[in-house]
């Protein structure tokens, strides 16, 4: 059900829902959560084929899928949220602030862009496709992903009375990915007019130049660029992470 798609992590104020990124999951905010949580009610969303192994949807793969899905969960608030998103989670939003503006105030957008065709996932197929169903241990996901994403692997990975099983399909997670691949969402991007916050990564898997597009396309938007950051800037950067999103929501007029 709808109602079962957000889980909330406290605070109060108006909603603030979390989106994440592929291969993530809702708890893998959990170092935001104590400041975010001062900014509002934070929700935090699992996103389809991400919710565990056991857990499938009949729909093929497809951004609309995706996009139909968050505007179910955010719907229940029965409020305007503010998206704060990452990559995969990052286009999904803005893609519903532009096709149910209703339902967004406002875009945290973090290293993401609108434009991937002609790259392709073949480079790290092999390498996805050669992950265990489960890790043994913490320290083996740290081998395999590093200090700082195997942190975030950890927390999104199901814990089981053996290790850490993926919560989703590699198969699965290529073919969202590959999509990506194949079309462009610049014209979901100029239709948003919620104000943005657009960060981007020193690190970034976005093709260059294509974020600082967007912020010049939206006058509402604002850009920042964090040249110490990968990829996971809210993990990596985030004292910087932090003031940006705190400034910006500070900023927005108050709501009626």
């Amino acid at each position: 059900m709808p109602s079962e798609l957000l889980t909330c992590r406290g605070g109060q104020g108006e909603p603030l829902v979390l989106v994440h990124g592929l291969m993530g999951r809702g708890t893998t905010w959990s170092r935001q959560l104590p400041w975010l949580t001062g900014l509002g009610v934070v929700y935090t969303y699992d996103a389809l084929w991400h919710r565990g192994r056991g857990v499938d949807d009949p729909n093929p793969v497809g951004t609309e899928r995706f996009v139909d899905d968050l505007a179910d969960a955010v719907s229940t608030l029965e409020a305007p949220v503010t998206l704060v998103g990452h990559s995969m989670g990052a286009l999904h939003s803005w893609c519903l602030a532009a096709e149910r503006p209703e339902l967004v105030s406002a875009l945290v957008l973090e290293d993401m862009a609108p434009d991937f065709r002609g790259r392709t996932t073949g480079p790290w197929e092999p390498w996805l496709h050669a992950l265990p169903v489960e890790f043994g241990s913490a320290e083996r996901v740290f081998e395999e992903f590093g200090a700082v994403a195997g942190r975030y692997f950890l927390e999104a990975f199901d814990r089981t009375a053996t290790g850490w099983r993926l919560h989703g399909h590699t198969a699965r997670w290529i073919e969202i990915a590959a999509e990506w691949g194949t079309r462009h969402y610049w014209e979901q991007w100029r239709a948003v007019r919620a104000p943005a916050l657009l960060i981007e990564a020193g690190n970034s898997v976005t093709p260059p130049g294509q974020m600082r597009e967007m912020a010049e396309i939206n006058p509402a938007a604002t850009y920042l660029h964090v040249p110490q950051a990968g990829h996971l800037i809210h993990d990596e950067a985030p004292q910087v992470y932090r003031d940006a999103v705190e400034s910006f929501l500070a900023k927005l007029p108050a709501r009626d």
